[in-house]
């Protein structure tokens, strides 16, 4: 009768033990791909999603619109999400405290982020998707002045009003209060809004210039007025994928399916990808599905 417990036992210890091996086989095969709560984001985490997919026998997880750095950066940490699209500037500024050397270029503040990021988060950086995203100060064309650098609106700040997400009052490093001090911006009002309502906020007169991305379409569609960042406050903000490195060893056919967006989006490409989105009101999922068909990476 002892032994016959004993047996019993064992078999049931086994039968936990391969449950859970079972259980641990289907977490490892899933790979959760994430972003950040603006259009080209959810373009863009359709767009990987949607390419894994296609090329993997891995099940896709979709956490669309999770939250700016403070929250995805924390996620990848602990592996609630194994993937999303990051800007080299926001990961080396906001997120790495770093500053970028004088005179670097693109190729080598993205070396100086995969550094960062390997050595603290053990998250890495793959191949940039081809187009940089950076900040211009964008206004209407029905002002009565026309201002083609950062610093010929400083003067006329005290007379304007200045609409931003909240966010960008927040971030150290390449935020509001650093930015405003290395121009001398002392806008007489300040505003909040959703990244993808201050575009509307400037065209309707709510406020006067918004920090608009130099990739969404509504520039052009809603016919603002940009202006340059002569002084190069901002650093490049080259878009590319960052993952888990522990997913990338389980899994390295990841690296190569996700690098084949490679250079493969220009700015235009991907401000008129958000224009068909915030503008023509398409599905984000669709226009980077129809975007993925066009290069030939996925099928009709």
């Amino acid at each position: 009768m002892k032994n016959k417990f004993s047996s019993f036992i064992i078999l049931l210890v086994l039968s936990i033990m391969i449950a859970g091996c079972g259980n641990g086989d289907k977490k490892d095969n899933t790979i959760t791909v994430s972003g950040k709560m603006w259009t080209e984001q959810f373009i863009l985490t359709q767009m990987m999603a949607e390419l894994l997919k296609e090329k993997t026998d891995l099940d896709v997880k979709v956490e669309e619109g999770l939250g700016e750095v403070s929250i995805l950066t924390p996620a990848l940490e602990k592996g609630d999400i194994d993937v999303y699209i990051e800007y080299t500037g926001t990961g080396l500024e906001a997120v790495l405290k770093e500053q970028a050397k004088e005179g670097a270029t693109g190729d080598e503040i993205l070396e100086q982020v995969r550094k960062g990021y390997e050595e603290k988060f053990n998250v890495t950086w793959l191949k940039p998707l081809g187009f940089e995203n950076t900040y211009t100060l964008a206004y209407t064309q029905d002002q009565d002045f026309d201002a083609k650098t950062f610093s010929e609106l400083v003067p006329l700040s005290k007379d304007l009003s200045f609409g931003a997400p909240h966010q960008f009052y927040e971030r150290e490093g390449d935020g509001y209060d650093a930015f405003s001090e290395a121009y001398g911006f002392e806008f007489k009002a300040k505003e909040s809004f959703d990244p993808n309502i201050m575009y509307e906020a400037v065209k309707n007169g709510d406020v006067d210039v918004i920090p608009a991305f130099t990739t969404d379409g509504r520039i052009e569609r809603y016919n603002l007025k940009s202006t340059k960042d002569d002084k190069g406050f901002f650093p490049p903000y080259h878009a590319a994928p960052i993952i888990r490195q522990e997913v990338l060893k389980e899994h390295p056919e990841v690296e190569d399916v996700l690098n084949e967006l490679a250079d493969q989006i220009t700015e235009e490409e991907m401000s008129e990808m958000n224009a068909k989105v915030d503008i023509d009101k398409q599905d984000p999922k669709e226009v980077a599905r129809e975007f993925l068909v066009s290069k030939g990476l996925i099928k009709e």
